[in-house]
């Protein structure tokens, strides 16, 4: 039984081998998710980033994000969108040490601690559990083998210089970091909402 709603995933989603999710990539419309399960959510960030003025998003990209959001709330679950994505100031979400009146809360997390190549620093909004009930973080202090890009200036043969990861590389979610937010989703079910307000 499909008991996880995994929303805007890529075409060859690590999610499409765990049999407890209903996962929607873009042959399955996201939108079209009727609710009534937990979700997670990784909805396209381009046109929420530092460098959005640059991207060009499909017309309707922008408000995937927007129905993320409200489906979290609605069901419960996680969103996973880049650090400081401009969407929490818009859709209003906590700043992370918050808690929103859906009872929701951002975690900081960096995907490095689940086995990406590059750090990617990582926000999660989380409603349905408290945050003292989050499962254990693998963190590290292990440094990376790549980055998403690099300094500003910083060219090869730069002692902290790092290769850059590639397109589906920073689309990617480690498969350690997909179970850890699939079992994260299936405590945020409804029946976990009211213990998390």
């Amino acid at each position: 039984m499909k008991t996880v709603a995994i929303l805007f995933a890529r075409a060859d989603s690590i999610y499409k081998t765990m049999p407890e999710c209903d996962v929607y990539d873009i042959d399955r419309d996201a939108r079209k998710f009727a609710g009534g399960i937990p979700v997670v959510a990784h909805p396209p960030c381009r046109a929420w980033g530092r460098l959005a003025s640059f991207a060009k998003p499909r017309h309707d990209e922008k408000e995937l994000a927007l129905f993320a959001v409200d489906q979290v709330r609605a069901c419960g679950g996680v969103l996973e969108h880049p650090a400081r994505s401009n969407l929490w100031p818009t859709a209003r979400l906590p700043a992370p040490g918050s808690v929103d009146s859906f009872g929701g809360f951002t975690l900081p997390i960096n995907q490095h601690w689940w086995g990406h190549k590059a750090e990617k620093a990582t926000w999660l909004y989380i409603v349905g559990v408290s945050p003292r009930d989050v499962p254990a973080i693998p963190m590290t202090l292990e440094r990376p083998t790549h980055c998403v890009a690099p300094p500003h200036g910083m060219r090869a043969g730069h002692p902290d210089w790092r290769p850059i990861i590639t397109k589906p590389e920073r689309e990617r979610t480690p498969p350690a970091l997909a179970r850890w937010l699939v079992d994260l989703a299936l405590m945020c079910g409804t029946g976990q909402m009211e213990r998390a307000a």
